[in-house]
């Protein structure tokens, strides 16, 4: 049997996902292999028959087909990442920018209060939504580096994160905190091209952006506090563009997103349970345990009932409750079918996520300029 020699470079490399997604799996066992003893330089050797070493050990932005030997470009943001220089790669991974699952969720309730805000016939300001995106995938990265810089000692223990680049020694704590710094300003100058009211908002935020981390170590309600935080963004799109916040829509749909969180972070944490009763860290899924999915049926039951009260105040109209069937549906398939012994399941309906934030976008959308219909007929009719 023909053997290929790995080095746990590129071991780390699989770990992470920065290139052949297919054999990831593949990659735990190899990391656990060498913890705690990276002599230089440790090899593995696997069978070409589970590993084609040409695609493990090429970029997988210059994978070359097989059958048509053309170069095959890939716009993956893994493949972004892992074509960048090798020196800004770490950095990269540290903001997970290879994983923008977690500035999707960040970015998304700031979509929906945006355009809730908007005037009824009109799209989205566009400007604002692209300010805000960038702000999400600054947040997003900010509060990555602060977790890691806190569970340092955690991450490597835990075969999942031991590859992080603290974790595993390419960034140093302190290389990090400039990161974080860097990153920090950058987001302040986006926070800075808003109003008054929302710039004060805005700022509001950073005690639950430093201390989330920390929750996992004295409660088992970290979601919690991940939800509050990753939240913000349906007060402050809202006051960005109207100037403050209007309560009777911006609570209800704060509260939604809140519970949503719950719901993909409870299935989220599935995945670490068992190494996270080795640490010693607490989660809703420690909590829950095989009371998940009546749990999360709770928070789904909340989470549309809140979105109800904010259309109500909103004034939306049919094509948004419509939608808002739709969510419910697709929560409920998802609570419906989950393992929550499946790390790989617990993963696609965490990702699965991504659809109903956008899915509830396009709800407001549609809602919107059947808002304006509806007062011109209105109208017409006075």
């Amino acid at each position: 049997m023909a053997l290929v020699r790995l080095t746990f470079k590129t071991i780390s490399r699989i770990h992470h996902g920065s290139c052949c997604h297919r054999f990831q799996p593949l990659s735990y066992d190899f990391v656990k292999v060498c913890e705690g003893r990276r002599e230089d330089p440790p090899h593995f050797y696997v069978s070409r028959r589970n590993l084609s070493i040409k695609n493990a050990l090429l970029p997988s932005s210059k994978l070359w087909s097989a059958q048509s030997g053309r170069r095959v470009f890939s716009l993956s943001a893994a493949s972004i990442v892992n074509s960048a220089p090798a020196p800004v790669q770490p950095y990269l991974r540290l903001m997970r920018l290879d994983k923008p699952i977690g500035t999707w969720l960040l970015y998304l309730p700031c979509t929906w209060s945006i355009a809730l805000a908007s005037d009824p016939g009109c799209l989205p300001h566009l400007g604002m939504l692209t300010l805000f995106g960038t702000g999400a995938l600054l947040m997003r990265g900010a509060g990555c580096t602060i977790n890691d810089m806190w569970d340092k000692d955690f991450d490597k223990k835990v075969s999942r994160t031991a590859t992080r680049p603290i974790a595993s020694g390419e960034i140093s704590r302190f290389q990090a905190l400039v990161f974080l710094g860097g990153q920090l300003s950058l987001a302040l100058g986006v926070l800075l091209c808003l109003n008054n009211y929302s710039i004060v908002l805005g700022a509001a935020s950073l005690g639950l952006v430093v201390t989330y981390p920390l929750m996992k170590r004295i409660t088992y309600w970290p979601q919690l506090v991940l939800g509050l935080t990753f939240n913000w963004g349906a007060l402050l799109g809202w006051s960005a563009i109207k100037g403050s916040c209007d309560w009777s829509v911006c609570l209800p749909l704060y509260f939604s997103g809140v519970m949503w969180t719950l719901i993909y972070d409870t299935i989220y944490a599935h995945q670490d349970k068992d190494d996270d009763i080795k640490v010693g860290v607490r989660s809703t899924a420690l909590k829950f345990q095989n009371q998940t999915k009546p749990w999360l049926s709770g928070f789904a039951v909340a989470m549309i009932s809140g979105l109800a009260v904010t259309g109500i105040n909103a004034e939306q109209t049919l094509p948004y409750y419509a939608v808002l069937s739709t969510v419910a549906i697709h929560l409920a398939y998802q609570i419906y079918t989950l393992d929550i012994n499946k790390p790989e399941d617990c993963w696609k309906k965490f990702v699965s996520n991504r659809n109903i934030g956008l899915l509830l976008f396009l709800g407001i959308l549609t809602g919107n300029f059947t808002t304006k219909m509806k007062t011109e007929v209105n109208s017409r009719i006075l």
